[in-house]
C-alpha cells in the first residue's frame, strides 16, 4: 500500500516540431484568446487532466538559452535549433508557458540547461523565476509583466545527458560533478525545490545502471530523484509482445530503484531517492530521417507526429497500471509529449484538435485515480513472450480514496481473442459496496485509428457486465480491452 503522489500523471511540451506552436500556441486561430493560446487544446488539455507538465525540453534544452524567451516579443531572437534543425522564433517562453500552465490549472515542471550551459545559467533563472524582488533578475521579472514569483517547486537538472545525441553530452562522471554544483547554487536560491538527476536515457543504453551508479555517487544528497525514460516500439509486428513491454518497465523501476538504494546503502544514508519517468509512450512508426527532421532549418515543421492505434491505447494503459503498482518510488511521470508530437493530443493549424487513441486511458487515471494504491495480489494465466518470459493476461492496480470511499480497479485484459471473467475480493472495504460507474475501452480492430474527419473512432463505453455482490466484484472484460471500475461505500442505513 502506497499514497500515490498525483505528479504520476504528467506530460511534457517541448519546442519540438508543433507542440508549442500551432499546437498549445497559434495567434490567428478560430479559438486563440489574447494571448494566443489555443482554446480548443486548453480545454482538451483540463479533459485529459495532467497535474505537472514538463517544459521547455527534451533535447532542446540542451542548447536553449532561457533569456531569448523573456521580454517584448519584438526584441527576442530568432535561433538555430540544433537538437532539431528547426528556427526557434521564441515568440513562446518561460512567461508564456506559466500564463497557459497556470490557465489549464497544471503545476510547471522546468528543466535546466546542462548542456551548452551549467550551473551559473541555472543560478540565474532560477533567480529570475522564483526570487520576489530586489535582485536585477527578479526585477527583471517583474520589469516583464510578472510582479509575482513563479514559485516553480520541480526542477530537472539536464535531459538525457548520457545520449550521443544529445548536444554537449557528458560521462556520468562529468555530469554527476556538475549536477552537484548546479544543484547546491539553485537550493542557494531557493531551499524549497525539488531537484531530479539524469538517469539513463533508455533501458537498453551501454552504460545503463553504471550512469545511475556514478551519478548518485556525486549528487546523492543534494537531489530528490532520478529520471527514467522509455519509448515502445512494436519490433515484432506482434501485438502479444507489444503488450508485454509494461512488464519491461516494471523491471527497468525495480532495477533503477535497486541502484539508488545500493548508492544509500554505501552512504550509509536513510534517505530514499524517488524515480522521475519524466518521459515515456508509445514512439515507433514516425521513426524516419524525416520524421524527425526537415531541411532548411523551417519553423515548427511536422516532426515525429505518432499516428496512434488501439493497440497503443491498450499499451499505455498496462504502463499506467506498471507506474501506479509501483507509487511507492515513482512519484513524478510525465507522458511524451502533449500535442502533436507523439501526442494524446492532435490539431490543424488553423482547423480543429482532437483526442488520439491514448487520450483515453489517461485521462481515465487522471479523473479515478486518487488516494492509496492497494497492492492487488492477482492469480491469472500468462502467456511467453521473447520481451518478457511471463505476461499474465490480466494487469490490474487498485486505487482507494479514503476521504470519497470510492475505490477504483483499472484491469486491461492482454487476451486478444478470450473474454476474462474476473473476480476481485474488496476486503477490508465494507461489505456494502455499490457501483459508480464502469467503463471499457475496446474495438474489434487493434489499428483502428483516431482521425480529423473520425475522432471518435476508439472511444471508451460503459461496460454492461459488471456486478456487486458484497465485498466480490465481477467483471465480463471484452478481449484485448482497458477497464475502469468504480464502487464506494454504499448508503448508510
Amino acid at each position: 500500500m502506497s499514497d500515490l503522489d498525483r505528479r504520476l500523471f504528467g506530460t511534457f511540451v517541448e519546442h519540438m516540431g508543433r507542440c508549442v506552436y500551432t499546437g498549445i500556441f497559434e495567434p490567428g486561430h478560430p479559438s486563440a484568446d489574447e494571448r494566443g493560446f489555443r482554446r480548443d487544446v486548453m480545454e482538451l488539455t483540463r479533459e485529459l487532466g495532467p497535474t505537472i507538465i514538463r517544459y521547455p525540453g527534451g533535447n532542446f534544452l540542451s542548447g536553449y538559452n532561457w533569456e531569448d524567451g523573456v521580454g517584448p516579443k519584438s526584441q527576442r531572437p530568432r535561433r538555430l535549433d540544433l537538437a532539431w534543425y528547426s528556427t526557434e522564433t521564441n515568440q513562446f517562453g518561460t512567461n508564456e508557458f506559466m500564463e497557459w500552465s497556470r490557465a489549464v490549472g497544471v503545476e510547471p515542471m522546468f528543466g535546466v540547461n546542462l548542456g551548452t550551459r551549467g550551473p551559473d545559467e541555472a543560478r540565474r533563472f532560477i533567480e529570475y523565476c522564483n526570487h520576489p524582488s530586489g535582485t536585477q533578475l527578479s526585477d527583471l521579472r517583474r520589469l516583464h509583466g510578472h510582479e509575482k514569483p513563479h514559485d516553480i517547486k520541480f526542477w530537472c537538472i539536464g535531459n538525457e545527458m548520457d545520449g550521443p545525441w544529445q548536444i554537449c553530452r557528458k560521462t556520468a562522471e562529468e555530469y554527476g560533478r556538475a549536477a552537484l554544483e548546479t544543484a547546491k547554487v539553485m537550493r542557494s536560491v531557493d531551499p524549497t525545490i525539488q531537484l531530479a538527476a539524469c538517469g539513463s536515457s533508455t533501458h537498453d543504453m551501454p552504460t545503463y545502471g553504471v550512469w545511475e551508479d556514478a551519478v548518485l555517487e556525486h549528487c546523492f544528497d543534494q537531489v530528490d530523484f532520478i529520471s527514467l525514460h522509455t519509448y515502445f516500439e512494436n519490433k515484432l509486428d506482434s501485438t502479444e509482445e507489444f503488450l508485454a513491454n509494461s512488464e519491461v518497465m516494471d523491471l527497468f523501476i525495480k532495477e533503477i530503484v535497486a541502484v539508488a538504494d545500493s548508492v544509500a546503502a554505501r552512504k550509509h544514508s536513510a534517505k530514499r531517492i524517488m524515480l522521475s519517468f519524466d518521459e515515456w509512450n508509445v514512439w515507433y512508426k514516425a521513426r524516419s530521417i524525416d520524421d524527425l527532421r526537415k531541411p532548411g532549418w523551417p519553423e515548427a515543421p511536422r516532426l515525429i507526429e505518432e499516428v496512434y492505434n488501439f493497440e497503443d491505447a491498450l499499451l499505455n494503459g498496462g504502463a499506467l497500471i506498471t507506474m501506479m503498482n509501483n507509487a511507492d518510488r515513482v512519484k513524478t511521470a510525465c507522458i511524451a509529449q502533449l500535442v502533436n508530437v507523439i501526442g494524446p493530443i492532435m490539431t490543424e493549424p488553423g482547423g480543429p484538435a482532437w483526442r488520439q487513441t491514448i487520450f483515453h486511458p489517461f485521462a481515465h487515471a487522471t479523473r479515478f485515480a486518487h488516494g492509496r494504491v492497494l497492492r492487488p495480489v492477482i492469480e491469472s494465466p500468462s502467456y511467453t513472450a521473447k520481451t518478457h518470459p511471463e505476461v499474465p493476461y490480466l494487469a490490474a492496480s487498485v486505487v482507494d480514496d479514503e476521504s470519497t470511499g470510492q475505490t477504483v480497479v483499472f484491469a486491461l485484459n492482454r487476451h486478444l481473442s478470450e473474454e476474462m471473467e474476473i473476480r476481485i475480493e474488496l476486503r477490508g472495504l465494507g461489505q456494502d459496496r455499490r457501483l459508480v460507474e464502469s467503463l471499457e475501452l475496446h474495438h474489434a480492430n487493434l489499428k483502428a485509428t483516431n482521425t480529423k474527419d473520425a475522432p471518435n473512432t476508439v472511444s471508451p463505453r460503459t461496460n454492461p457486465d459488471v456486478r456487486i455482490d458484497g465485498e466480490t466484484l465481477v467483471a465480463r472484460l471484452k478481449p484485448g480491452s482497458w477497464n475502469v471500475i468504480v464502487s464506494a461505500a454504499g448508503e448508510r442505513r
